[in-house]
């Protein structure tokens, strides 16, 4: 509500009347308009008003004052009534109107503005530049600061902040370096640019050229200079910067020492953080919230809570610090206690609250405090629209930011940013293009953060056309921009066109690098991948935890087993060999090469989370290790660890695989008694499958039908795999006909069925399914299998069109001759053609496995293990020729197919009998929901995070959507929320459902 022009307060504090009741004419003015001035800048905007209501006299600087000191709080209404009833406007006055539409984005208005004003002088023109600069539109900026009749040096620096800010560091550069001179703002502005976008490298050699200047460095440059050291990661820097630090008068300095200490913590030494905190001659409120976070993100809360002991008189912000810490390490009640304790918490402590509750999936909680709130900011809005995206309560995101918008607020760019991740979601893409609409209105459009966003909206809804154009519109492609447009295109299936657009590229960043190398690893190209990771290294760019992750799981994937180990143990130089995120992937790849170093890397990590726990389980599944599933995952109950959906899926495929029939029933059970898990189709599936496996037919079919959740292709898939195990037709064909008229069957179904009739030798039938998928445009994906020897993939299929071909069918030919004296009795019924007996024999021969095992044999040292990777699963005659030839050649031979793997040892499989076919898929669908629901992905992944979820089961991972992130302007490390806090594992508040059976629980 604007207040009278002219009215004197009533409520006039105290404080004003006794400061208006001076009696100095000389002085009223100034002191007057200086009151007005502070006040204006502590925000009591209200109180300046008041004074400014009550003066007897007023001059122009009054009236500039307090239009300037409305303009300042964002009260820009009140300022332009002030305007319009100000008859004296000078320059001065319109440049504060103009400043004052700018702030708050409204750039149209600060245009109309200008273009009314009867003069301008040089700060008029840097106020509607800083307008757009702050806007995010650098090319109208850049347009105005071309068109200045003449500049200063605050033009200069404030276009450089504009295109640091934007991280246009090569355009920052060129007109740096144009500068008549260099102020110490220039210096810092280009400084904290490079900090800004990680080229910390270029950050150093800035602060190296400005020191040999001869500028000393002051307080804020030392400041910046130092999270350049933290971000190289050099310690030796640390200490050369605390040398100059000593030599220019700052060693005593709390602020720099409070930074110098950060760049302890962060480098991981904590031994040295902790000895120069005690050598500290002074500390802050900082300098002790700066060692809990860093115990804190470390995982040492005991530590943080003994510093925090520590503390003489903890202030709000190390209440609020320690508060953090127990929310991010899943202590929420102890968080709720001290956030009780605290008297007066300001608007940061209930923010950090409401993110508190968000992080640990409370939500509903943190809503709770939300509404509770004496008073909200933009970024308590922020914060709460953020959270309900995160927590996948995307339409309740967007009906609190349609509310926030009601109230008459700008909504943050924050706020656009995650209400367009949250339509991406939905799929609400006509909300989404709402969404664009409004951040138009409100010049947020060229927002990086707003920007990436849409790029990542447009590109998870197929939509590239709008995704080219939102590129092609930005006044400014930053750097974050060109990586989320590669990512766009990549999940698109435009690889080339992603190649194409790194190339293009004016710089590199890790991100980058990261997002081309996924993509590759993502198409299935590990060549590729490898070579792009080689490149990457030679430019000497360090990659990070999700290059790694992603890198590992190509090896993985391209069963490049040497390859794997020599990055492993390059792990360590590169600082990542204590790396949660990173051991899990090892332990993923391991075991994708069916070697037990997966349980190695288990054994010696010092932190463990679910994921690694899910990791261990699956890895177990997939190799056929039942028992050693069972055993993990009793520990992981004893130490504690709640199982979610993942683990019982893992446990569950364990115990399919391993047949372990009444343990699979006996956790079907479990997930809802004991957990108050509700089983969905991927867990039924695992048990149909295991029933199906031990020949019961009958019960698996009868858990299909009353199971209380919806079938889908992949359980009758299962049990249609059990009707070709036991050679039931009838039931084959009943499972048949309602898979066909499902919208989601795949061509392995036909070949399923089609394979059961040619074992039959019902040709016709055969013809008659061969026909069916024609008609449907259908065909039958080709076998193949890969052997890397030597850092090299080789690729095999059912033909003779291999370089080696010759020497290969003579060495096949020759074991062919003594497996055969050996017992060996080729299963011609696994040949699905109608000819000859002698045809179906050589057909068998030129299977796509045995060609890549007497490749690998002719290429690789005596009894040396070899691994080999097939698309499909392995047929019946090749699994006993596998088991023949691991005796007679006395080799390990390790297959993995499209199902798991086999270990040929010593004339035996590993694994009991061969799987069934349904759980196909399984483990992927619920990896994929495990990190949409358990990861908080902050800042922005560009999709590079699929990188990191394709870790853990690969080669299940078709048609994949990958999660998006809540910005895009640098990408961070992804953070596992605390589990134990989720709802979803409170189910019932922890009490068992209502079960349908006993034996199948949970409707």
């Amino acid at each position: 509500m604007t207040p009278r022009l002219f009215s004197i307060s009533r409520t006039s504090s105290t404080q004003s009347v006794q400061f208006l009741g001076h009696t100095s004419p000389e002085s009223y003015l100034f002191r007057c308009n200086k009151r007005i001035r502070d006040l204006s800048k502590l925000g009591k905007v209200d109180d300046a008003r008041q004074v400014f209501d009550k003066m007897s006299q007023r001059d122009s600087v009054s009236w500039d004052t307090m239009i300037s000191g409305y303009s300042r709080n964002n009260r820009i209404m009140d300022a332009q009534v002030l305007f319009d009833a100000f008859s004296g406007r000078n320059v001065r006055t319109w440049t504060a109107m103009l400043a004052g539409y700018a702030k708050v984005g409204r750039l149209e208005e600060a245009r109309r503005v200008f273009d009314s004003m009867p003069e301008k002088n040089v700060i008029t023109w840097n106020a509607l530049i800083t307008g757009y600069v702050q806007n995010g539109d650098l090319v109208y900026a850049k347009k105005l600061f071309d068109d200045m009749p003449q500049r200063n040096i605050a033009s200069w620096n404030t276009m450089i902040t504009g295109y640091c800010h934007g991280g246009m560091m090569r355009e920052a550069r060129e007109l740096f370096e144009q500068m008549p001179e260099n102020n110490p703002v220039s210096w810092m502005v280009m400084l904290s640019g490079y900090v800004e976008i990680n080229s910390f490298v270029e950050a150093w050699n800035v602060f190296g050229r400005m020191h040999r200047t001869g500028l000393m460095p002051d307080q804020p440059m030392y400041v910046v200079a130092l999270s350049a050291v933290i971000g190289l990661e050099a310690l030796d820097l640390v200490d050369s910067l605390r040398s100059i630090v000593i030599k220019t008068g700052y060693e005593e300095d709390v602020v720099i020492g409070t930074v110098i200490l950060n760049a302890y913590t962060r480098s991981g030494r904590l031994d040295m953080a902790v000895d120069f905190f005690s050598r500290m001659p002074q500390r802050n409120e900082y300098s002790w919230t700066t060692m809990i976070t860093a115990f804190s993100q470390c995982g040492r809360l005991d530590d943080a809570i003994a510093f925090y002991k520590r503390i003489p008189e903890p202030t709000i912000f190390s209440q609020t610090a320690m508060m953090t810490a127990y929310t991010q390490n899943g202590r929420i009640m102890d968080a709720e206690a001290l956030f009780k304790e605290i008297q007066n918490p300001n608007i940061i402590t209930w923010n950090a609250m409401i993110a508190g509750y968000s992080q640990n999936g409370m939500i509903d909680e943190a809503k709770d405090v939300f509404m509770r709130m004496p008073t909200r900011n933009s970024a308590s809005w922020a914060a709460m629209i953020s959270g309900l995206a995160q927590n996948e309560r995307c339409e309740d995101a967007l009906h609190m930011f349609t509310g926030f918008h009601s109230l008459g607020n700008f909504p943050t760019d924050s706020c656009f940013t995650s209400c367009i991740y949250a339509s991406a979601s939905l799929g609400a893409i006509e909300t989404g293009r709402q969404m664009h609409a409004l951040a138009i209105k409100r010049c947020c459009q060229h927002n990086p953060f707003v920007a990436n966003a849409l790029i990542s909206m447009y590109s998870k809804c197929k939509n590239i056309e709008d995704v080219s154009q939102v590129f092609s519109t930005m006044g400014v492609k930053d750097i974050t921009a060109w990586n989320s447009l590669i990512t766009g295109l990549s999940h698109n299936d435009m690889l080339k066109k992603a190649r194409d657009t790194f190339e293009k590229m004016p710089e590199h960043d890790v991100v980058s690098w990261t997002a081309i190398v996924s993509a590759y690893v993502q198409a299935g190209d590990v060549d590729a991948a490898l070579h792009l990771f080689g490149e990457m290294l030679a430019r000497q760019l360090r990659p990070n935890e999700l290059t790694i992750t992603s890198i590992l799981s190509a090896c993985g994937s391209a069963g490049a087993m040497k390859l794997g180990e020599q990055i492993h143990g390059f792990l360590s130089k590169l600082g990542f060999d204590s790396c949660l995120f990173v051991n899990n992937s090892l332990i993923t790849m391991y075991f994708k090469f069916g070697s037990e170093g997966g349980f190695s890397i288990f054994e010696d990590m010092a932190v463990r989370d679910l994921v690694t726990w899910n990791a261990v389980l699956a890895g177990c599944a997939h190799n056929g290790l039942g028992k050693e599933a069972i055993r993990y995952f009793r520990r992981m109950e004893a130490e504690g660890v709640l199982p979610d959906q993942i683990s019982f899926l893992g446990i569950l495929c364990a115990c399919s695989r391993a047949g372990l029939l009444a343990e699979g029933r006996a956790y079907l059970d479990s997930m809802c008694k004991d957990y108050g898990i509700k089983p969905l189709v991927y867990h039924y599936t695992c048990v149909v499958d295991l029933l199906g496996r031990a020949g019961q037919l009958s019960e698996a079919e009868a858990l299909v039908e009353s199971m209380p959740v919806e079938r889908d292709s992949v359980i009758l898939e299962a049990l249609l795999g059990a009707c070709r195990i036991h050679c039931n037709i009838e039931l084959a064909e009943r499972v048949a006909k309602r898979l066909f008229h499902m919208d989601t069957i795949k061509s392995g179904t036909y070949v399923l069925l089609s394979n059961m009739y040619a074992s039959h030798s019902r040709w016709d039938k055969v013809e008659e399914i061969r026909e069916l998928m024609k008609a449907r445009g259908m065909s039958k994906e080709p076998a193949t299998s890969w052997i890397h020897i030597k850092n090299k993939l080789y690729t095999f299929t059912a033909d003779k069109g291999h370089d080696s071909v010759e020497q290969i069918q003579t060495l096949l030919e020759e074991y062919y001759g003594r497996l055969k004296l050996t017992g060996y009795v080729p299963k011609t019924e696994f040949v699905l053609h109608d000819v000859e007996e002698e045809q179906k024999h050589n057909q068998l021969l030129y299977h796509s496995e045995k060609l890549a095992l007497a490749f690998g044999i002719l290429n690789t040292p005596d009894r040396s293990s070899i691994l080999i990777l097939k698309n499909l699963r392995i047929c019946g005659d090749c699994h006993t020729f596998m088991k023949f030839m691991s005796n007679v050649t006395q080799r390990k031979i390790v297959i993995r197919d499209r199902k798991r793997f086999h270990h040929f040892e010593d004339g035996a499989c590993s694994g009991n009998s061969l799987t069934s076919g349904g759980d196909r898929g399984v483990l992927w669908e619920f990896s994929r929901l495990a990190f949409v629901k358990h990861i908080n992905i902050c800042e922005a992944n560009n999709g590079c995070i699929w990188s990191l979820i394709k870790t853990i089961f690969p080669e299940l991972a078709v048609g994949f959507e990958y999660p998006r992130a809540q910005s895009s302007l640098t990408l961070m490390m992804a953070r596992p929320k605390n589990l134990l806090r989720d709802p979803y594992l409170r189910v019932g508040n922890g009490k068992s459902r209502e079960c349908a059976r006993a034996s199948y629980p949970c409707k």
